[in-house]
């Protein structure tokens, strides 16, 4: 059991949460004892012990119609308005008064249970923040005068330092400052492979330390990273709602005033204008308060937007919020970011060509054995290219120097090496061979890097920033529902035409920078109507922010995450397809929840009028159709 002062030092979303399980699951157990004291009711009833059957029936009302008169009044004060709460309370005290106790019981039992199975949905959505949470280290080891100290992980300060051990989740974002290990980032990026990290490598709360113990200068506090960024995008997923719900929830006021006065008109007129009995007038007026009410209607869209919200959490799609979803769903243009977006934003060597008369293998070894000493994103790529092709890539060279924007330079017995840029060679070192192979591969778009071994030009390694697999069947997808794709980049058209061939993509606009994309949203906009745009960098915020629907890449920079409307937390392109088909489902379902409830409550309205259905009927019809409707929008939790 927790105890009190343990229960206050909770992150507010654990206590929301677990204050929410108890709640669903006391609204369950109330809503079946109802039902319990409705059969006893009935029994005793049936025993011929009339007084002791009302009193069960009392207690029933109380029990199973408490949370409900409670979140009714509440509701009203607030929002100075009536709701379907108090007209449900309602229509079961006039079912009491003129002696359908058992009908009234049975009311407040299937709306309790109906209620409970409400909010047990919400509670269902908001499982992702626990699953998530759990994954949040509470402690951590502080280096205080090089000695390792346990403190609250909330307690640290950017600038302060921390030790992590193998196995460990780190406490915080921040940079490696002292060790090398390799970091499980699947939470947050969804790659399997572990990535290496080394002295000055970024690392995120969150993530798994696996194999070296490290020492980690802190940079961000425990309210900003990304970890406590990815759980503040569902909790903002939750508290908004989408055009379809608010209008829903201003209607229900208007509606119920209607139901009221129409229900006042129906205790008078029939009496007068059609001769019922006094008693059949009230009855039916009383049937007419239980049907017309537009609980079914009112239930339509949030149980199946916060379920399709939990869906895209549990598959790494975090919505903002419903309104997003929801205008997913009319997107008829896309346009896309290229690097780190359509690509990996990670070069890969894709050519290499070394000299007929040379020892190809030795080439390589010592252009690894070069390359080795640098942490440039490029010499990274050569070395886990050349550590796969050679089988001794450890050669110790004399001197290692690197030449700022240009390469690495080196000396090996008594042997000079250069790899770098081109523009770093005297053109007359390099052969015709190898320029016409150099132009021949930058012309696919790809980026050169030279070998020079004693002032002659030996081989090259060509490398591309290589599309991502996801990327051409999420393309291949929005083409086929309609959807327009473009892609926005400030690359080279000679590079941009590469993509766009590797990828499918409709168009492109090459050289832009970031006012050249918001003017291309603009345009887009103009042409298609609802656009969305889907990038990873600072220079991207503008587009997303101008964009219709803003989504950004989970590895992308903060400013992006911050401005996009949803986030793919695992950098898988094919979650804007998976958005996409969640979208039109639950718009799919709202529909037919929408359509289905209006139908049964015409259906019940016509039918009462005509004296063809008895309370009990009413009843179950009108809290079956509302049972359905929050099971059907329970449907998207699956798949």
């Amino acid at each position: 059991m927790v105890k009190y002062t343990e229960a206050l030092n909770l992150p507010s979303a654990v206590r929301s949460d677990r204050l929410n399980f108890i709640k669903v699951h006391l609204e369950l157990i109330l809503a079946i004892l109802s039902g319990v004291l409705i059969l006893i009711a009935w029994w005793l009833m049936h025993q011929g012990l009339p007084t002791a059957s009302a009193g069960v029936y009392i207690s029933a009302y109380v029990i199973g119609g408490y949370f409900k008169a409670v979140e009714g009044v509440k509701h009203s004060i607030k929002a100075k308005d009536l709701n379907v709460e108090l007209l449900m309370i309602i229509a079961a005290l006039g079912a009491a008064w003129i002696g359908y106790w058992t009908e009234g019981a049975i009311l407040i039992f299937i709306f309790a249970l109906s209620g409970a199975l409400e909010t047990y949905t919400m509670n269902k959505s908001k499982n992702e923040i626990s699953s998530l949470l759990d994954l949040q280290p509470q402690e951590a080891w502080k280096l205080v005068d090089g000695e390792e100290v346990k403190v609250n992980a909330a307690t640290l300060q950017p600038g302060e330092r921390i030790a992590v051990k193998p196995g460990e989740r780190i406490a915080a974002d921040g940079v490696i400052i002292k060790g090398r290990t390799s970091v499980d980032e699947a939470t947050f990026t969804g790659e399997s492979m572990p990535v290496v990290k080394g002295i000055t490598a970024e690392v995120f709360a969150g993530t798994v330390n696996l194999t070296g113990a490290v020492q980690v200068e802190v940079t961000k506090k425990n309210t900003e990273t990304m970890f406590q960024k990815i759980i503040e995008l569902v909790q903002s997923a939750q508290s908004e709602k989408s055009p379809s719900q608010l209008f829903i929830e201003r209607f229900e006021g208007k509606y119920v005033k209607a139901v009221l006065i129409f229900t006042s008109l129906m205790m008078f007129i029939p009496h007068y204008l059609l001769g019922w009995s006094w008693e059949e007038t009230f009855y039916r007026a009383m049937v007419l308060l239980v049907v017309a009410s537009p609980c079914a209607l009112v239930a339509s869209i949030m149980p199946a937007s916060l379920s399709a919200i939990s869906n895209g959490a549990r598959k790494g799609i975090l919505f903002k919020g419903g309104v997003h979803l929801e205008n997913l769903n009319s997107i008829k243009a896309i346009a896309f970011d290229k690097t780190g977006t359509l690509t990996e934003g990670k070069p890969k060597v894709t050519n290499w060509f070394v000299r007929q008369d040379l020892d190809h293998a030795e080439v390589l070894q010592m252009t690894a054995s070069i390359e080795k000493q640098s942490n440039h994103p490029l010499a990274q790529a050569i070395v886990q290219f050349t550590e796969k092709t050679v089988t001794n890539a450890d050669v110790q060279m004399d001197t290692v120097e690197d030449v700022t924007g240009f390469g690495l330079k080196a000396s090996f017995q008594n042997e000079t090496w250069r790899i770098g840029k081109p523009d770093w060679f005297k053109e007359e070192s390099i052969s015709k061979e190898i320029l016409e192979q150099a132009t021949l591969l930058s012309q696919a778009g790809k980026t050169i890097v030279l070998i020079e071994k004693n002032e002659e030009v030996i081989g090259l390694i060509a490398l591309k920033d290589q599309v991502r697999q996801q990327t051409i069947e999420a393309i291949k997808y929005l083409k086929s529902v309609g959807i327009h794709t473009v892609m926005l980049t400030g690359d080279s058209t000679g590079t941009a035409q590469t993509i766009q061939k590797e990828t499918g993509v409709d168009s492109f606009k090459a050289e832009c920078l970031p006012g050249v994309k918001v003017e291309e949203i603009k345009k887009l906009k103009t042409q298609f109507g609802q656009v969305a745009m889907i990038g990873d960098g600072i220079n991207d915020a503008p587009a997303l922010a101008s964009a219709s629907v803003g989504v950004a890449m989970g590895a992308g920079s903060d400013i992006a995450l911050e401005t996009a409307d949803i986030v793919l937390v695992k950098n898988d392109l094919q979650k804007i397809a998976e958005a996409i088909r969640l979208s039109k489902r639950m718009n799919r379902i709202v529909k037919q929840n929408i359509v289905f409830s209006i139908a049964v409550i015409f259906i019940l309205i016509l039918s009462n009028f005509f004296q063809a259905l008895d309370l009990p009927l009413g009843v179950l019809g009108h809290e079956g159709s509302t049972i359905l409707v929050i099971l059907n929008g329970l449907r998207l939790l699956r798949g």
